[in-house]
């Protein structure tokens, strides 16, 4: 054998050893928790969680709910602020993994917030061609997994992109077409970057595409699947009742469906519903009348059935998990860039004005009915 090819196929075989596993999914294959990105600021604002009147730690508190997975979003340069950089997201992680729950990492390739309405670029690369935006975009994933696992923070899964239904680093374009020439590149720089990071470290994360509401879902993964977005494993669809047209047996057919077509897994990866419209500061609340379902009225138990029922029905469509969206952003004295207090305590899991844990927590420990042969969609 000539020692080009030994050298080549001993280099093959130490990438083969090296390559992490990918986790093993939680005891019943259902993944259940919430985005805690939230956690560490509300601390330093001097919140307080309570379990029977007791203070608890946030991860613990999960833990011992029975939820099994956090998701952390990452900004790349936030300069406007000092949370969901690269440092508060690795405390977080050693807190979610301390706990003994998996991470899921919410790549937002912005400095700001990047959801269905807008794509920002990360203020270094703006002004990028697509080319270096593409290998920006690759070599940032890259490292910042290659970090994470140096420090033994590896997370469990990695969604590239937050709900990326406009262009990825396209700006603010609400109805603007998708060039998907340029968003497929992009799209696989992030999926190709994971990829190599766990064939290197010591796990391979699940990989997750993220499209915020059900009726986006269809279409945008087949003009993805068209423009050759590939190696991803996980379907994230966000469902908000205020932000959908749809209903949530709509929801139902859509996860059975992407599940079918595109032969990925899908989870429930945002929703929240208020237990009360009341507020608790001056800060008007995102979640008001128009986020309501006629079923489900804003109080303590409607809020519980609710989580109950949306993950009963994601289980019998097929799905395997639902994350809720930010259940620890409760009140406080300090400020977001949208106004003192918080826009969301009359979503989160704990009560006025003690901040003492309301009945939703169940839903992570209920016993959800497992369809038998023949009874999904």
């Amino acid at each position: 054998m000539k020692p080009c090819v030994f050298a080549t196929l001993l280099a093959a075989a130490a990438t083969t050893a090296q390559a992490g596993p990918m986790a093993a999914p939680p005891r019943g294959g259902l993944y259940l928790g919430a985005d805690m990105s939230y956690v560490n600021e509300m601390e330093d604002c001097g919140a307080v969680y309570r379990l029977h009147g007791k203070t608890a730690d946030p991860f613990a508190l999960m833990k011992r709910e029975g939820g099994n997975l956090v998701r952390v979003r990452i900004w790349v340069n936030p300069t406007w602020t000092k949370y969901s950089n690269y440092a508060d997201v690795l405390k977080t992680l050693r807190r979610a993994h301390a706990a003994g729950l998996q991470v899921l990492l919410d790549f937002h390739y912005s400095d700001t917030w990047a959801d269905g309405g807008k794509q920002i670029a990360p203020a270094a690369w703006a002004n990028l061609s697509t080319d270096e935006q593409v290998k920006a975009l690759h070599d940032y994933t890259l490292d910042t997994l290659h970090k994470l696992d140096a420090e033994h923070q590896m997370p469990e899964m990695v969604q590239v992109g937050n709900e990326t239904n406009p262009e990825l680093l396209g700006g603010k374009v609400p109805g603007q077409p998708i060039n998907w020439e340029r968003n497929a590149r992009l799209l696989n720089a992030g999926i190709d970057a994971v990829q190599e990071a766990g064939r290197a470290g010591s796990k391979a994360p699940r990989i997750m595409l993220h499209i915020a509401q059900p009726e986006n879902i269809l279409p945008w993964f087949d003009a993805a699947t068209s423009a050759g977005v590939k190696g991803y494993d996980l379907i994230g669809i966000s469902y908000y009742k205020k932000w959908s047209k749809w209903d949530l047996a709509q929801l139902k057919t859509t996860i059975a469906e992407a599940k079918k077509r595109y032969g990925k897994d899908v989870i429930v990866v945002e929703t929240a519903y208020p237990f009360t419209l009341e507020n608790a500061d001056s800060m008007p609340n995102l979640l008001g009348g128009d986020s309501l379902i006629p079923e489900y009225p804003a109080t303590a138990e409607g809020q519980h059935r609710y989580m109950v029922d949306l993950t009963q029905l994601t289980v019998d469509a097929g799905g395997i998990g639902v994350v809720y969206w930010e259940p620890y952003w409760v009140s406080t004295a300090c400020a977001t860039p949208f106004g003192k207090g918080s826009g969301w305590e009359n979503a989160t899991w704990f009560d006025y004005p003690k901040h003492e844990v309301l009945p939703v927590f169940e839903w992570l420990r209920h016993k959800y009915r497992r369809p038998k042969a023949g009874e999904r969609g």
